[in-house]
């Protein structure tokens, strides 16, 4: 196909073998802390971003019917969003060559995954990243292009955006160690690390 291609593989050879795993579901502690850089990423943005929140007052509750609308336009963005964030990875993977993506919520988390792909960390990194980069890069450009009262509505999604990637940030810093050669799986909720012996 192309070089792309290079940067998955349906199989490994047998003098690889599984180094380390993250499962989100079942170990509590990793859980704990991507759950605990969620909500801090959340508290940092929203108060970040609280000045201007305030100054366009499209957050308050003022008892105007457009306020109602917003929040209920907010929950359907997020909704919508949770959907695009893992298309985003699914077509990632795609594109370095995944024969196959599935996709699941686990009552906790959304994913997509492969339980038949390897990707090596150049590819593994930026499809773990790709939501929050393109995502970011596009609520920012809303936030900027949108009028003062649908600019809180932006910046939630903002940060829906970028809290709601804890997990695919922590896996990415977590695994930095790795040399270049290491491959991953990632079947959603279930990251294994692959190293020649």
């Amino acid at each position: 196909m192309t070089a792309r291609k290079n940067h998955t593989r349906n199989k490994l050879s047998d003098n690889y073998i599984r180094i380390e795993q993250i499962d989100l579901q079942k170990n509590g502690k990793t859980a704990l802390k991507v759950n605990l850089l969620a909500v801090a990423l959340f508290v940092i943005l929203l108060l970040a971003g609280a000045p201007l929140l305030l100054r366009y007052e499209s957050i308050a509750y003022s008892g105007m019917p457009g306020d109602l609308i917003q929040i209920v336009i907010l929950f359907i963005a997020v909704a919508l969003y949770m959907i695009f964030h893992e298309l985003t990875h699914a077509a990632v993977m795609k594109y370095y060559g995944a024969s196959s993506v599935r996709f699941g919520f686990t009552g906790m988390y959304a994913y997509a995954g492969s339980t038949q792909d390897y990707f090596d960390k150049y590819s593994y990194s930026r499809i773990a990243l790709a939501p929050v980069i393109v995502w970011g890069i596009i609520f920012t450009i809303r936030c900027l292009a949108l009028s003062s009262e649908w600019f809180a509505l932006a910046y939630m999604l903002q940060i829906s955006n970028i809290s709601g990637a804890a997990g695919d940030i922590y896996v990415v810093f977590h695994f930095r160690k790795y040399p270049a050669d290491t491959w991953f799986r990632d079947t959603g909720v279930e990251m294994s690390v692959y190293q020649a012996e």
